[in-house]
């Protein structure tokens, strides 16, 4: 007598098809996160998230209570940086690149075991950094040394993908390619900085690599994608993406890169000081004031008919919304003769924008590529609106108000609360089948 027909489909001899794959394999199980390049990036690149976001929660603790009594041989503020910069969200490129990069460009996409090592590299790398940051300083070297050359491998791998290319754009993947290689040049000044003992070198080499390689990758991958998923979720908005805009925002990321390096040793004295920061006020006033037009332009307004294009939107703004801050401080430091807010405007645009757009992006190719709807449901949506709070209170912070250590402490633990419980999410569906039961 036979038994119910899944089973007999089971003990038949071959491949099993996707959907008895699914039947069987119902747990969590690593090699799952080899079937594609999302799901090995992503939940890498949720480890260091998760752990960097803990981490920083304690050093937090550690500043307002003697309990923990850390011992630090590298600052935690650079530490931070750098892990917050060169840590996590390369790793979420990866999962991105290397999934619609081969679509971008026409070429054959990448086996998900040429990856392995080159992630596996940037992760351990960025968790011996934090242990490192308090253990030795050469266990930090070596961590960013890993990471280093993890970064320098799947940049290579995606300009492989490039020079493979036969399509006729590839102006965002080469700008893609390029920005990589700007993070691996100030990834490699980081190091370089601290074994020489120089740490304002370091720090601008975190920043440059923030604005000359995060920012522009962000920036790239905005304007390709907000238009076309507006679009496709609001027919009646045209993808409106002139290229015009796209050179405006890298300018803008190479005039942040130019004042950084200007100001290493701080704020230019005299005349020549005055002039330099009443212009930079100038420029970064009127370049937010553009790219919150086109925020508006591109469908702000009308994207909230769909939570998930409206975190992406969101996101967007916080870019505009951190050059006018910034501007304002450069415009209020001018007439004060004193920094005002300096690290304001650094967390709108890492916390607000790029952590924002991280989030909505993110989730949207998690929910597609695991058989999911296209929806931010109500865990995400109130996780993205946490992180909103988590950015005001960071703004506020920056102040440097009575109550500014205690703020950063409520920041601190509410980003990681938020990423713990947003990784432990969609780190589970990494390692299992798609819900549809198809492959990928």
């Amino acid at each position: 007598m036979t038994g119910p027909p899944a089973i007999a489909l089971r003990l038949k001899p071959g491949k099993p098809a996707a959907s008895e794959r699914a039947l069987v394999d119902r747990r969590w199980r690593a090699r799952h996160l080899m079937l594609a390049p999302h799901r090995l990036g992503f939940f890498l690149a949720m480890a260091v998230l998760v752990s960097a976001g803990l981490w920083w929660g304690l050093v937090q603790l550690d500043r307002v209570s003697a309990a923990l009594s850390l011992p630090y041989v590298i600052s935690p503020s650079l530490a931070h940086g750098a892990v917050m910069t060169f840590g996590f969200i390369p790793l979420f490129f990866s999962g991105f690149l290397f999934t619609a990069g081969p679509k971008w460009l026409g070429v054959e996409a990448l086996d998900t075991r040429r990856l392995l090592a080159p992630l596996l590299l940037q992760a351990l790398g960025w968790l011996l950094w934090l242990t490192g940051t308090h253990l030795h300083g050469l266990t930090a070297l070596a961590g960013l040394g890993l990471a280093c050359g993890g970064l320098s491998w799947m940049s290579a791998l995606f300009w492989g993908l490039i020079r493979r290319s036969q399509a006729g754009d590839q102006a965002h993947a080469r700008t893609v390619g390029g920005a990589c290689v700007v993070g691996c040049l100030s990834l490699a000044g980081l190091g370089a900085s601290l074994l020489l003992g120089a740490p304002t070198v370091a720090r601008a080499c975190v920043l440059t690599g923030l604005w000359g390689f995060i920012l522009v990758v962000y920036v790239s991958v905005a304007h390709r994608m907000i238009p076309f998923f507006t679009s496709s979720a609001l027919p009646r908005i045209n993808a409106w993406r002139p290229f015009w805009v796209l050179w405006l925002m890298l300018a803008v990321a190479a005039a942040e890169v130019a004042a950084i390096w200007v100001e290493l040793e701080g704020p230019l004295p005299g005349t020549a000081g005055a002039v330099w920061r009443l212009a930079r006020a100038a420029f970064e006033l009127a370049a937010g004031g553009v790219l919150l037009w086109l925020a508006v332009v591109w469908g702000l307004v009308q994207s909230f008919r769909n939570r998930l294009l409206a975190m992406l939107h969101i996101g967007f703004v916080w870019l505009g919304l951190a050059l006018a801050l910034s501007g304002l401080t450069q415009a209020l430091g001018w007439l004060q003769g004193a920094p005002v807010l300096p690290l304001g405007s650094l967390h709108a645009l890492t916390m607000g924008c790029l952590a924002s757009l991280m989030l909505a992006m993110v989730t949207r190719v998690s929910c597609g590529h695991s058989g999911r709807a296209l929806v931010a449901d109500k865990l995400a949506w109130s996780l993205f609106w946490l992180l909103q709070a988590a950015t005001l209170l960071r703004i506020a912070a920056a102040a440097q108000g009575a109550f500014a250590a205690w703020l950063l402490l409520v920041t601190a633990v509410l980003w990681a609360g938020v990423m713990a419980v947003w990784g432990l999410r969609l780190g589970n569906w990494y390692g299992r089948l798609r819900a549809d039961g198809r492959p990928g």
